[in-house]
């Protein structure tokens, strides 16, 4: 519920983003869900290795929905907070720029299975930038990115959901 001191824009990015928290949250789920349906038929095969994923945003605003383990919070925080760290150190303009845009939100109330909803919102996006922690950590941290690597894959419930985002109006 909006209250009468808010700002307008405020109470509206608040609604949008409650609402698109809402529906990433459902569509994670259903993915996750469709994901591991579709992965067991395949068990027994021998596991093949897959291609990386960039994680690079195409329009204004990006959104990346990560569905974390409730007792691996501390653990995907810390990994967070280690890419922090590296957004700052880093001597590439463009990891520079990426940083000034880049904002970490935690869900308090637990999702589907009790995981707990952590979601980053570019705005404004560094267009074609990759967005892909593990690389950004690599070029920062070389030594410690295979620990940093266990430690956030397994800190996963689900899968990663980006999405990409245009203004169509600025109600300010």
């Amino acid at each position: 519920m909006l209250s009468t001191w808010m700002p307008r824009a405020a109470g509206w990015r608040r609604i949008v983003v409650g609402m698109t928290l809402a529906l990433a949250a459902l569509a994670v789920s259903v993915g996750t869900a469709h994901a591991q349906a579709a992965a067991a038929p395949q068990a027994t095969a021998a596991p093949a290795q897959a291609a990386p994923v960039a994680r690079v945003f195409t329009s204004d605003l990006g959104m990346m929905f990560n569905v974390i383990k409730p007792d691996k919070t501390e653990d995907f925080e810390k990994v967070i907070a280690k890419m922090k760290e590296a957004l700052a150190k880093s001597e590439d303009p463009v990891h520079k720029e990426m940083a000034k845009g880049w904002k970490v939100y935690k869900n308090p109330e637990p999702i589907g299975g009790g995981n707990i909803l952590y979601v980053f919102i570019i705005d404004p996006v560094v267009k074609d930038a990759d967005y892909t922690m593990m690389k950004v950590l690599n070029k920062v941290f070389p030594a410690e990115v295979q620990e940093l690597f266990k430690i956030y894959s397994a800190s996963f419930g689900g899968g990663v959901t980006l999405q990409n985002y245009k203004l169509i109006a600025d109600m300010k």
